[in-house]
């Protein structure tokens, strides 16, 4: 008798430490969110331009901002990520913009006689990522394989052209440039280090105000860099 009672206590003692492991994983699992800051850095790639126009020197972008993890199962691995931020762009091109009298902007390729140190196209927007995630993580680990991949919407509020000479630096500020632009994107990688990209499916510019070479003026980015995820 006194064997199985002692067996029985065994057993219960048992039972009522799994169980109690058992509340404290559920007890994790329910708070247990990534809301993440973020950062990130890129090369901008020009995927549509009319011909003879080109790259002519290193284009970048630099992101930031915040999202709110919002998972969907029982093990919150698997959710959604809303988020806002910045996002800060330059686009050195051979694509030559100029103020006209009348405050209109055109747009002709960099005539061969002209030398120019720099010639940029700046764009600076307040970010909406809307994204889902999928992430290998537990409530106590936080090294963990990630994919994240969604939409992100894109509002500007700073576009303006940059001509600099020997000579002469001429900037003014480019109000024909699309004010809502947003492109698809996809991160992956493990803890912090994760490769990003973007595709922009909207023109830079207003659709059909220009011609450049007779061809219509069409700008699209590509983006590719890294991204830092910090909790």
């Amino acid at each position: 008798m006194k064997k199985v009672t002692f067996i029985i206590f065994i057993l219960c003692t048992h039972f009522a430490t799994a169980q109690q492991d058992s509340l404290y994983v559920l007890e994790a699992d329910d708070k247990y969110v990534e809301d993440q800051f973020y950062v990130g850095v890129n090369y901008n790639l020009l995927t549509k331009s009319p011909s003879g126009i080109g790259q002519s020197s290193f284009s970048y972008g630099i992101i930031g901002g915040f999202i709110k993890d919002i998972p969907i199962n029982r093990r919150r691995n698997i959710g959604f990520g809303l988020g806002a931020g910045l996002s800060f762009n330059a686009l050195y091109t051979d694509l030559l913009a100029t103020e006209e009298a009348d405050g209109s902007i055109s747009y002709q390729a960099v005539p061969d006689d002209i030398s120019y140190k720099r010639n940029k196209l700046s764009l600076n927007f307040v970010e909406f990522p809307i994204e889902f995630r999928w992430r290998s993580s537990v409530a106590e680990d936080y090294r963990f394989w990630r994919i994240y991949s969604g939409v992100r919407i894109s509002y500007l509020f700073s576009g303006n052209s940059k001509f600099v000479t020997d000579s002469e630096t001429i900037k003014f500020k480019n109000p024909d440039i699309r004010d809502l632009q947003y492109g698809i994107y996809l991160s992956f990688g493990y803890n912090t280090w994760n490769f990003y990209a973007q595709y922009d499916l909207t023109n830079v510019f207003e659709d059909d105000l220009y011609t450049v070479n007779n061809e219509s003026l069409e700008l699209s980015v590509l983006k590719a860099g890294l991204i830092f995820y910090i909790l």
